[in-house]
């Protein structure tokens, strides 16, 4: 029982992990708009939260196993798990002369989207976790 709750908050946590570091890649889009040369970047959520969740799976716990060189070392194990994100260069609709691929119209949406994605998940993780405070609580 404990485990199964663990994992699905575990997914949870990832999720909210992930949006915030997408977050951060759009905003870098935006702030980069008028730099010539200024590639546009950004990840396939669905893919990267897969490829996270699962990783966790197969080790056993939450994060990203590291790698010990000498039989001296400590296993240790790193906290984030989303560390490796495959950041991909967006493919422009309309390529500026100057290089730049950021297109205003479509970092806004994104960064909307994901914004109220990020919102709905924190609200469904609140949910969640009330409806567990309120099962453990006695009744009067």
């Amino acid at each position: 029982m404990i485990d199964r709750l663990n994992a699905s908050l575990n997914v949870m946590q990832q999720s909210l992990n992930l949006r915030a570091q997408r977050q951060e890649v759009l905003s870098a889009n935006i702030a980069n708009a008028d730099t010539p040369g200024y590639k546009a970047r950004d990840f396939d959520f669905r893919t990267e939260l897969d490829r996270v969740v699962n990783q966790g799976r197969a080790e056993g716990q939450n994060g990203l196993s590291l790698s010990m060189t000498s039989s001296r070392h400590i296993p240790a194990q790193t906290s984030g798990g989303a560390g490796g994100i495959d950041l991909m260069y967006r493919n422009p609709t309309q390529p500026s002369l100057d290089g730049n691929t950021v297109d205003m119209d479509m970092e806004r949406v994104n960064f909307a989207d994901n914004a109220v994605h990020y919102q709905a998940d924190v609200q469904f993780l609140t949910s969640r976790l009330q409806g567990l405070k309120n099962a453990m609580q006695r009744e009067s």
